[in-house]
Order: structure tokens, then sequence, then C-alpha cells
């Protein structure tokens, strides 16, 4: 077994307190290793391994959270805002003390699916346009979206800034005044899909993501609510 991680900086990182408050715990001999109390706040653990207790109570140590969120409307995708609420703002405080962070961004009137992780690598492996990471969108069209439309994404959009998108997968749900529609998208540039249908002069009035590479929204999630990724949903991002 290799113990190669301060027993402060574990209790620190799991939320017990500030480095200076447990570092006071473990003087006052209220912290346990196998059993045996440690007072040394330099103590070398192994914490996936070593049973460590801190007034009695487990601690169950683990490096990376991993969450799927059903993002509501009126929520912006970042960790702090001065002016309105954040999708972090939902999480409980047993979240918190990992320092998450959204995976991606949604835009605030967009729902659906956004993974919340403090895995930075992951996160650069899932946003990296090096990476081609497939974004699949349900959007309901204020237009007539039809079949020549189809290769119309797949030849890539000039965006309003002079951009030309990647090609991109346009799927018809339902066609007529109101269009209801599925894209998949390899980028994620500000307000990319609304302003690839502004682009041909139609108005996106919903939008709502519902998979990232392999990931897929769960459908009982209400808007709002979260949940831990599975492990085979965690080993696919992982894989992919």
């Amino acid at each position: 077994m290799t113990r190669n991680e301060r027993l402060d900086k574990v209790l620190a990182n799991m939320g017990y307190g500030s480095r200076k408050d447990v570092k006071k715990f473990i003087k006052e001999g209220l912290v346990k290793v196998n059993g045996a109390i440690i007072q040394n706040n330099e103590f070398k653990v192994s914490p996936y391994e070593d049973e460590i207790t801190i007034r009695g109570e487990e601690v169950n140590y683990r490096e990376y959270i991993y969450l799927m969120m059903n993002k509501p409307q009126g929520l912006v995708s970042s960790t702090d805002d001065p002016l309105t609420r954040t999708v972090i703002d939902l999480l409980t405080d047993d979240y918190l003390i990992y320092k998450p962070f959204p995976v991606g961004r949604l835009d605030k009137d967009t729902e659906g699916l956004l993974m919340i992780s403090n895995d930075g690598k992951l996160a650069h492996e899932l946003l990296s346009p090096k990476k081609h990471v497939d974004k699949k969108y349900y959007a309901e069209i204020d237009g007539t979206v039809d079949d020549e439309h189809i290769e119309v994404f797949k030849r890539g959009i000039v965006l309003d800034d002079g951009y030309k998108t990647l090609p991109a997968e346009l799927e018809i749900i339902e066609t007529g005044v109101f269009s209801k529609i599925y894209l998949t998208i390899q980028e994620g540039k500000y307000h990319q899909v609304k302003r690839m249908f502004e682009a041909l002069t139609m108005r996106v009035v919903y939008l709502k993501r519902i998979s990232m590479g392999p990931l897929i929204l769960d459908e009982s999630l209400v808007p709002g609510e979260y949940r831990e990724l599975t492990d085979d949903e965690i080993n696919s991002l992982k894989t992919r």
C-alpha cells in the first residue's frame, strides 16, 4: 500500500473544514487512521485504502464526481454569476465540496443534458474541438424545415460573424410553418444552434440537448434534477 497523501489535505478536500480547521481536529485527537489516533497532520495515508474516521464518522474518499443534470431554463451554466442563479446553485453541499463545474455550456433558456464534474481532464476530452464529440439537440423551429435543409446543414452554415460551421446532421421530425427537428453538431459556438437557423431566416423557439457523445439524457430527470453517472456511463465517456 502506497501512502502518499497528507492526512490534513485529504480531510480538507473532503469538506471537513479548512486546512487550519482539520489540523486542529487532528491535534485534538479526533481523527483515527485504521483505528489508531493520529495527531500528526502530515501523516501520509492512502485515502482509498486506509480507514479514516473523524469524530467516529468514516471518511468515504473519492477524487472525482460525475453528475448528469437535466438543466432547466433560467439558470446559467457557470460556477458563479453575480446577477443570476447558476446550475451549481442546485447542488447539495455534499457535492459542492468537490468544487464541480459544468462540462460545457447550455444557454440560459436552453434545457437538457448537462454534465457536471470536477474532472478537468475528462472535461477537456469532451470539449476539445479536435475530439469531434457529437452533441444532439431537439429543437422546435418557427419556420418550415424541409428535406433540402438536410444537405444545407451537412455542408456547414455561415453564421452572422462569417464563421462556417462544421457539417451538422439534421433530422426532421415534423415539418410545416412550425417544425420539430433533431440537430447533431460537433462544436459549441455561442448560441450556435439558434444562429444556424437564424442564418436561414428561421427562429428556434425551444431547445433541449439530449445527448453528448455516448451520454444520453435520463428522461426520468425533471428539469432541475440530477443524479450521479453510473459506472457504465463514466466508462463510456472515458473509453470513447
